[in-house]
């Protein structure tokens, strides 16, 4: 069987042109000149000289005469009949397991630990490896008997006829460390013996520190193979598995986590596991007493044979075993080769768990993240993974986010047989060489280039040991030629460990509710009324933030971020808000038309060129901001194709060509989704720069937001996002609700019913949280949008400084955060030219940075197929629109800016009134983009405007308060209707109709609620 690893095409000394005959003088000479360097080395080490690199030369040497081997091979099929080369290939591979394997027994040590990975790895090596490296588990030579018995005796203080009535000199297996005899105690018990081997320790240690050489060297030669994390992980717990009293006392906790002294009847939990541990006896440094369980070796073919076990069960079992180590104890053994499994003999065939020497334990954070990141990868959410990435210390340079779930896909792939190897292998370098081509074609690299770079930044070792348990496991299921799907197995476990945090609600977690101080006597009364609705599961995570007089009174967050994402919900998550987005939108149009940059009632045609046609030539802004445009349903991108709303320009270029359904300004359609591309065609046109642009410089940076509000998120926020979910008991109310006449036919309530179970699972896609939809997918926390309402209350009044209690402070976040240089960790080479990265100028490096605030602001761009446009949503590098003969002043001064807006009527403006009554439908619901607030004697007192789920933003200006709440748990707005009757009445401010329950069926069923909008 040919080793796809060792094929290719050659560069340097092996040729094409180079034929047979020379490459074998070549190499006999080679080997003659290794034997000569050899001899010298054995007079070097006898003079007393070069102890410490003598293990290391011997591994030199045979690496170096493998490698010659196969090039060698390489070279030879070429002139073979192609029916031979497979014997060739097969020989070579033979041949060079026998000098891997003579040359690891000889070393012993930590050497023997890697011969034992790459024993259990059926998946990926040829089968001449595993067949002969399979030696290591258990069967290497035994030490002498009398260094056995001189270890015991010392250890344990007594001899050895006093400490065993019996003790077989055979040992039943011998493995890197320690070798293990059967014994009978004086009081006839039957136990095994482990030993250590004498000297061990000296050498491990030793080897440890070659390897740390030898890992240094390659980080420096080749950055794109920087293992130091790796080593860095196994130097810090090989030692700990040189002391047996620390493996008793691990098998002991193991033991106990698994429950393997209990019974069924005992263990209620439907993730318990059968497995068997056996019981410590004593222990000291080097010498371990064990119980003795009768059983025979997991990779005994014949044996499992004999007895009719059955291996897919043994397997499955041991997988779900390690499972529940990693996922709900957070303690597990590191080292799952077959050499350290046994099937106990008596039926019902159990495996028999040994040897706990290297075991990891993780701390509560990361095991929840290693739990999300599995999640994330089985049901492809590239959000979660992103976020389980940096929530476990995991960075990358680049934002690659299909890179990174395809990566996590195979990490958690389910296991193959030993006999598809080859294809496996050659499935995983494809793999590889993919994903180079994306990151040289991101990082516009020659292929030396991204030869050296290194896509991640940071590296978290305490997933090393991890990692590696997930890989033996998928070598052990190969060896025994069995298909375990992991994704199936091990889900249940880490489902649990993340709903059972979830679960535990307001009273039993103390920290359900954010723990910062209290602001005023309504918020303590708010933080009671929150605990009441979370230990009846109304609620999931939520923020409520309000101002009154321009001060802040209530900054409360409380809950978790999401169904599977047991982390608080802090002051700066940021929630999907839906319409509430709009708001923001409408305030952006207002702004443009305070700058002068635009007028209510100019035609949408002379702004946007193209957009008169079909009928269109009379709609003129105010009608857009009115809904009243007639293009409620211009195009249904849900209904269609939903991916469709991710990609701006088509969404654009639709809208333009589409024709109204109602004369303009006759009636009031809710334009759902169509607002938001009518405004933002608008936007961009009206200020020739992008959307995103205007968002920062208009509300953003005035308000010191930054990192709280957007639409359209960039890479590098994703572990702050707070993730949707539904309430199901709200979901049986829907049928209840009447049709609403002013509505689009695509959004009445049998339409929502629908959508309100596939909306969720859309929105929560990074591709549409990145995606520009400035009617639905606005991001925020509750806190940045209450200020932004607080000064919209004033007539555009920046308010003082947010709160100095809320901690992370408001602003704090950079608005578009940068990634790592691509170049941080990048060594130079003295005398030589630097490749990759190194090479770029500082000029260079700027210019390739990927996401710039110029950059990012370009998001999305570009007329593509909805699938490429998904792919380009963060890589588009397209300049911005052309800019307009008057500009909008620069970001420069922004610090300067007191007031957002200059009109002294602006109020009348948001909410259609006074001067600007003529531009809005007569006792329609919608002034100027806002939704109107009115009382139940239907006075006007203020706008907002709420979203799909329950979250809403409004200001009364009658009384200077504005309030804010963001919620993930999506109901009909019950929640958000509780918390804003009692802020109002605690304040003594009257309650907005929207949110009375005069009409007896809630404000749930009003056009203006939470649910509708």
């Amino acid at each position: 069987m040919r080793n796809s690893r060792f094929r290719g095409n050659n560069s340097g000394s092996f040729q094409n042109n180079r034929c047979s005959v020379a490459l074998d003088r070549l190499l006999s000479y080679f080997v003659r000149l290794l034997a000569s360097i050899q001899r010298v080395w054995r007079n070097f080490v006898s003079m007393g000289w070069g102890n410490i690199y003598r293990r290391r030369m011997k591994v030199f040497s045979v690496a170096i005469l493998i490698y010659l081997d196969y090039k060698s091979v390489q070279q030879r099929e070429k002139w073979m009949k192609k029916s031979k080369v497979p014997a060739l290939w097969e020989k070579a591979h033979e041949r060079n397991a026998k000098r891997v394997l003579n040359l690891i027994v000889e070393l012993e040590g930590l050497w023997v630990k890697l011969g034992q990975y790459l024993s259990t790895r059926a998946d990926v090596l040829p089968q001449a490896y595993i067949s002969l490296l399979t030696q290591l588990q258990d069967s290497l030579p035994p030490r002498p008997l009398q260094e056995v018995r001189r270890t015991i005796e010392r250890e344990l203080g007594h001899s050895m006829d006093v400490l065993f009535t019996d003790f077989v000199d055979e040992p039943l297996a011998t493995a890197s460390i320690a070798q293990v005899h059967r014994a009978t105690l004086a009081n006839g018990q039957d136990v095994v013996v482990k030993v250590q081997h004498a000297g061990i320790r000296a050498i491990i240690l030793e080897d440890l520190k070659n390897a740390k050489s030898i890992v240094d060297w390659i980080a420096w030669a080749e950055p794109q193979y920087n293992f130091n994390p790796m080593i860095d992980e196994w130097c810090k717990e090989a030692p700990r598995e040189l002391d047996f009293n620390i493996e008793a006392e691990n098998t002991r906790t193991v033991s106990r986590n698994l429950g393997c002294k209990k019974t069924n009847d005992e263990v209620k939990s439907d993730n318990r596991v059968d497995v068997l541990i056996p019981d410590i006896i004593q222990s000291s440094e080097s010498v371990l007493i064990l119980e003795y369980m009768d059983g025979f070796r997991l990779n005994d073919m014949e044996s499992l044979d004999a007895f009719g076990v059955d291996k897919q069960k043994i397997v499955e079992e041991i997988t779900r075993a390690y499972a529940h180590q990693i996922y709900v104890d957070g303690f597990f053994n590191g080292d799952p080769h077959p050499g350290n499994f046994l099937v106990s003999k008596e039926p019902p065939h159990r495996p028999i768990l040994l040897d706990f020497g290297l075991t990891k334990k993780l701390s509560h954070p990361l095991k929840q993240a290693l739990a999300k990141m599995f999640l994330a990868s089985a049901e492809g959410d590239q959000v979660a993974l992103l976020s389980a990435f940096e929530e476990m210390g995991l960075k990358l340079r680049l934002d690659l986010p299909d890179q990174a779930m395809s990566v996590a896909g195979l990490f958690f792939r389910s296991s193959t047989p030993s006999n598809e190897a080859l294809k496996t292998l050659k499935t995983l370098n494809d793999q590889r060489v993919q994903n180079m081509k994306v990151i040289q074609e991101k990082m516009q690299l020659s292929p030396k280039e991204v030869k050296r770079f290194n896509p991640v930044d940071a590296f978290p070792g305490d997933i090393v040991i991890f990692a590696r348990v997930i890989n033996l496991l998928r070598g052990l299921s190969s060896t025994m030629n069995v298909r375990i799907v992991y994704l199936d197995i091990m889900r249940p476990f880490a489902e649990s460990v993340l709903l059972g945090s979830i679960s535990r609600g307001p009273t039993v977690d103390a920290h359900w509710i954010h723990d910062s101080p209290i602001h005023s006597d309504v918020e303590s009364k708010l933080r009671k009324l929150l605990a009441e609705l979370g230990s009846i599961q109304k609620i999931l995570g939520i923020q409520v933030c309000a101002y009154k007089d321009g001060k802040v009174i209530i900054d409360t967050a409380a809950g978790v971020l999401g169904r599977y994402d047991p982390r608080p919900v802090q002051p700066d998550t940021l929630f999907p808000v839906f319409s509430v987005t709009k708001g923001v939108t409408a305030g952006m149009i207002h702004w443009l038309v305070d700058k002068r940059k635009l007028q209510f009632d100019q035609t949408v045609g002379d702004i946007w060129p193209g957009f008169g046609l079909n009928g269109k030539d009379t709609i003129k802004v105010h009608h857009v901001l009115n809904h009243t445009s007639g293009l409620h349903s211009a195009f249904d991108p849900v209904g269609e194709n939903p991916l469709l709303i991710c990609d701006w320009d088509e969404c654009l270029k639709r809208i333009a060509n589409s024709s109204p359904e109602t004369e303009p300004g006759s009636q009031q359609y809710y334009h759902y989704l169509t607002f938001g591309w009518l405004c933002g065609g608008i936007i961009e046109h009206a200020s020739g720069k992008k959307f995103q642009e205007i968002l920062e410089e208009s509300i953003v940076k005035p308000l010191k937001i930054d990192g709280e509000l957007y639409i359209g998120i960039p890479p590098g926020v994703e572990s702050r996002l707070a993730t949707l979910t539904l309430d199901t008991d709200e979901l049986s109310k829907l049928p209840s609700i009447a049709s609403q006449p002013e509505l689009p036919s695509t959004f009445q309530p049998e339409k929502i019913l629908q959508m309100a179970t596939s909306l969720p699972v859309l929105f929560n896609t990074l591709n549409v949280r990145r995606a520009i939809i400035p009617a639905a997918n606005g991001h925020c926390s509750a806190r940045a949008l209450a200020r932004y309402y607080a000064a919209l209350a004033d007539g555009g009044l920046v308010p003082p400084p947010h709160s100095s209690l809320s901690q992370p402070s408001l602003g704090s976040h950079a608005h578009v955060p940068k990634f790592s240089s691509v170049n941080g960790t990048t060594k130079k080479r003295k005398g030589k030219e630097m490749g990759g990265t190194e090479k770029l100028k500082s000029k260079d490096l700027k210019e390739k940075r990927l996401y710039d605030e110029k950059r990012f602001m370009s998001t999305g761009r570009g007329r593509a197929s909805s699938a490429e446009s998904l792919a380009r949503l963060v890589n588009d590098t397209s300049s911005s629109a052309g800019k307009t003969e008057i500009e909008i002043s620069s970001n420069d001064h922004q610090d300067d800016i007191h007031n957002i807006f200059s009109n002294p009527r602006i109020h009348d403006a948001f909410m259609g009134a006074g001067d600007y009554s003529g531009l809005v439908l007569p006792d329609g619901k919608f002034g100027l983009g806002f939704k109107r607030v009115t009382l139940q004697d239907g006075s006007l007192v203020g706008f907002g405007h709420s979203g799909m789920g329950g979250s809403t933003g409004f200001c009364d200006i009658e009384n200077r308060f504005s309030i804010a709440i963001t919620v993930n748990k999506m109901s009909l707005g019950g929640v958000t209707a509780n918390i804003i009757r009692l802020v109002c009445s605690e304040l003594n401010i009257p309650l907005p109709k929207d949110f009375s329950i005069s009409s007896g069926m809630g404000p749930d069923l009003e056009m203006g609620t939470p649910l509708i909008n």
